[in-house]
């Protein structure tokens, strides 16, 4: 059964959604991200991914605030990822209660430095961010697109000892226009051992479905639900 994993993404400590990554296309869906969060818990969902824009546009974290108190007041196995540039920003969203944290443009700038966390941390503690236009890395808020090949780049780091990578076409984030579904099979494809979590376009429930089908492990959504085009009982099906 594939894992079901919302988005919570924040600016200025308020629940908002971005499309493609656009900073000047933010939406405030609540003001209160903890109400989100709680609202996910009662609905049985266990995971949650919370990402600091602030932080990924800063270099550094700013929003862990929302973050302990998320993880304070809800029982949610919290990945955060934006801004974990330095191994304090690390050890600051850990003792705010994340439990697992995702990096993405320091993997690209720092590769020595991200590859140390693996070991110091462990792998079950670091997801490679793999967010990707037009088949390259794209990093810093997805602002900046590199030269790195998707594929050969989440290779790399699977023999560095990653497990978890979450993967976003960012053509697909926020578009509500569907999954890259096929994007994800040729990366399961190439990099069978790798746990991938989907992440950008899904608009309805049969998205989840078709990704479920297509053998991907985990998805993470958030607009869909927030416009409506998911309700939260539907998710019961995939529990």
């Amino acid at each position: 059964m594939i894992e079901l994993i919302p988005a919570i993404d924040l600016i200025d400590g308020k629940c908002v959604r971005l499309t493609q990554g656009d900073y000047n296309s933010k939406i405030i869906y609540n003001e209160d991200p903890l109400e989100v969060a709680k609202m996910f818990q009662d609905h049985g969902i266990t995971r949650l991914h919370v990402v600091d824009l602030d932080g990924a546009r800063a270099g550094h974290i700013v929003n862990y605030r929302v973050l302990e108190r998320i993880a304070t007041r809800t029982s949610l196995i919290i990945d955060f990822g934006g801004g974990l540039k330095h191994e304090g920003d690390l050890e600051i969203a850990f003792e705010s209660g994340a439990q697992m944290v995702t990096g993405g443009s320091i993997a690209v700038k720092q590769p020595d430095l991200f590859a140390s966390w693996i070991e110091k941390f462990g792998n079950n503690k670091i997801i490679l961010g793999a967010d990707a236009k037009d088949g390259k890395i794209a990093i810093s808020g997805w602002e900046e697109t590199t030269t790195e090949e998707l594929i050969p780049f989440i290779q790399a780091y699977h023999a560095k000892g990653i497990r978890q990578v979450i993967c976003t076409d960012i053509s697909k984030d926020g578009m509500l226009q569907g999954a890259a579904t096929d994007l994800y099979k040729e990366i399961r494809h190439e990099v069978p051992g790798i746990h991938l979590i989907a992440s950008g376009g899904v608009s309805c429930i049969e998205d989840i479905e078709q990704l479920q089908e297509a053998g991907i492990p985990a998805v993470i959504f958030g607009k869909a639900i927030y416009e409506g085009k998911i309700q939260l009982t539907d998710l019961l099906r995939f529990m």
